[in-house]
């Protein structure tokens, strides 16, 4: 925002607690590795408890949603073409999907892309011979693309608490640096976050609205970035707590 002021993390009684956990914390501790997972599990509640109280919140919501929406236009241009490389595809994302704004929120976002396409590869192997052999016109199937989608809110949930891990591990507990705890949150959580976001290939097959304009374009994967854009607000609801399936079974909207 103009100022060198390095950002020190939320602050609240929910983050303070975590953030104190994670201060008594030792790697090689008894059950140093499920206190971890509990005290990561206690850093992704406050965040879904933050924000909905403030949706506004670290401008998460809004900026998350924005690139949401990139994203789904990109992937039919990647469904047609794909990319040489992982670097190529981390470079396109980054400048088709990532945007150019400085905030924290901004930068998760971007982290969150490279993060999905490290992910991607390690989920599909086949990812990387196909973009090594340079096939000419091979777009990425939209198994690949689906799953991609899912990563990136996921992962950018991750890249967030990443950051404010890194800020409470320097403020608090330097002598944990060299565990690197950031990292292992940020992966925990990506991986609990990304079964709450929909898969646009799995939702296009339920709604049938969406599956009839599939109908009318002659080609059900065309609606497929239509699908994923529509989804954008689930994603991002899902993956920041906003909507849960706790109180009936069907999806609540926190205010």
């Amino acid at each position: 925002m103009g100022t060198s002021t390095r950002w020190k993390g939320p602050n609240g009684d929910r983050w303070s607690s975590v953030a104190r956990r994670l201060a008594r914390w030792r790697d090689g501790s008894r059950n140093a590795d499920q206190r971890l997972e509990e005290i990561a599990a206690d850093y992704l509640r406050a965040l879904h408890e933050t924000l909905r109280v403030d949706r506004s919140a670290f401008g998460l919501y809004d900026t998350a949603c924005a690139a949401g929406e990139r994203l789904a236009d990109a992937l039919g241009s990647l469904a047609a073409e794909g990319a040489e490389s992982a670097d190529a595809l981390v470079a396109r994302l980054v400048s088709e999907v990532g945007g150019d704004g400085g905030t924290l929120a901004d930068a998760a976002v971007r982290r969150g892309l490279a993060a999905a396409v490290r992910d991607i590869r390690n989920m599909h192997p086949e990812l990387d011979d196909a973009m090594d052999g340079g096939a000419a016109g091979g777009g990425f199937a939209w198994d690949i693309l689906c799953d991609l989608y899912q990563l990136f809110f996921a992962d950018t949930v991750g890249e967030f608490l990443r950051s404010v891990v890194a800020e409470h591990v320097k403020v608090a507990v330097p002598v944990l640096i060299a565990t690197d705890p950031e990292d292992r949150i940020a992966d925990w959580v990506a991986e609990t976050v990304v079964g709450l976001v929909p898969n646009p290939c799995e939702e296009s097959a339920e709604a049938t609205d969406l599956a009839q304009a599939a109908d009318t374009a002659q080609d059900p994967l065309a609606a497929l970035p239509r699908i994923a854009e529509s989804l954008v607000p689930k994603a991002v609801g899902k993956a920041l707590g906003l909507i849960t399936d706790e109180v009936t079974g069907e999806s609540e909207v926190a205010a």
